[in-house]
């Protein structure tokens, strides 16, 4: 595998959601995530492409020529100058000419080398995606407005309160949902990062064949389960395109 400046990783990991209201219920997934810089993305020998795939039409508004383009539309239209700074990006790749991101982590950093902003980027089941500009305080926290529809047993109120440090060794990531003073939801992701070679892909594609597609039915099955056990489901209000994502 080749790659120019801001070598690729892989993180296994596992995710973890925790519900506490209206009902406890949790789950945990277990499946890999690649850490790049999408000005270059990793090159695979033509066996393994099929493997991993990054599309600039699986991001943003998905018109974009490519991924950081999309991501400098949207800073953009929040104010936001990325110029010549440099981007790591936490993601899904396609798999199998499938992907599901439910969510995307873009670390943006001035030219000299300095943070700027960190985007979030969230899609749903229903086949939409919305970007959370993000200025992490002192203490790794930034605080969000809940403005997009993702569960149906939730409506699209309250604020995320994340901490979403840039990867090393150790990929932690922690989303809390807070509403009316609770936090009725969590997620959680815990890896450890490894070179990104054929070997290591290879040995994590058949310990999890197909993720995207194994990430979209986990999701499914345990929101049916939910259904099962009388959570009352939120209507989806109507989509709205958010600015900078067309």
């Amino acid at each position: 595998m080749t790659g120019a400046p801001g070598a690729a990783a892989l993180y296994p990991c596992t995710i973890t959601h925790v519900r506490t209201r209206p009902r406890r219920y949790a789950f945990r997934h277990r499946t890999y995530l690649w850490f790049i810089d999408p000005d270059h993305p990793p090159r695979l020998p033509r066996p393994l492409a099929p493997l991993a795939r990054f599309d600039a039409r699986d991001h943003f508004g998905g018109t974009a020529p490519g991924i950081r383009a999309g991501l400098t539309r949207f800073l953009a239209a929040h104010g936001v100058e990325l110029g010549d700074g440099t981007v790591r990006m936490l993601t899904q790749a396609r798999v199998l000419g499938h992907v599901f991101n439910p969510l995307t982590v873009y670390w943006c950093h001035r030219p000299d080398g300095s943070p700027l902003c960190v985007v979030a980027e969230v899609h749903n089941t229903y086949g939409e995606r919305h970007a959370y500009l993000l200025r992490p305080g002192a203490d790794g926290v930034a605080s969000a407005d809940k403005d997009f529809y993702v569960s149906p047993f939730f409506p699209v109120d309250g604020s995320y309160r994340m901490r979403l440090p840039e990867p090393g060794a150790r990929l932690a990531l922690t989303i809390h949902l807070e509403r009316a003073g609770r936090r009725p939801f969590t997620a959680t992701v815990r890896g450890t990062g490894r070179p990104a070679g054929p070997a290591a892909l290879l040995r994590l594609a058949a310990r999890h064949p197909w993720s995207t597609a194994a990430v979209s039915l986990a999701i499914r099955f345990h929101g049916i389960r939910l259904l099962l056990r009388g959570l009352p489901v939120v209507p989806r209000p109507r989509s709205r395109t958010q600015k900078g994502m067309r």
